[in-house]
């Protein structure tokens, strides 16, 4: 079997199709929880800027604009580990699946 007719069977599978939109769907809802994060400190900031100038403590220096900051590094890399996950787990299974009934 050529990759011509290998391209037109996984195309027309419904199972890939399922699958892209999952995968998209997915991708778009982790993006949208990292966007409304990015964007609330944003708006923080703009509006009103001296919360997160507070001092964590009465005697330190740090205020919480730093684990605010540092929250949305870790949340990024957080929600790239479940994308990884998810992709390599269950995506990458179905793929695997839908290129086995393809390629038969």
């Amino acid at each position: 079997m050529n990759n011509e007719n290998v391209y037109r069977q996984i195309y027309a599978n419904p199972r890939f199709k399922e699958l892209v939109a999952r995968r998209g769907r997915f991708a778009w809802l982790l993006s949208l929880v990292m966007l409304a994060a990015y964007f609330a400190f944003i708006l923080v900031i703009a509006f009103d800027p001296k919360v997160l100038g507070i001092p964590l403590g009465p005697d330190t220096v740090t205020t919480w604009g730093i684990p605010a900051g540092l929250g949305l590094i870790f949340l990024a890399i957080a929600l790239t580990g479940v994308y990884v996950q998810r992709a390599n787990g269950e995506f990458d299974r179905i793929t695997q699946e839908i290129l086995d009934e393809a390629q038969k």
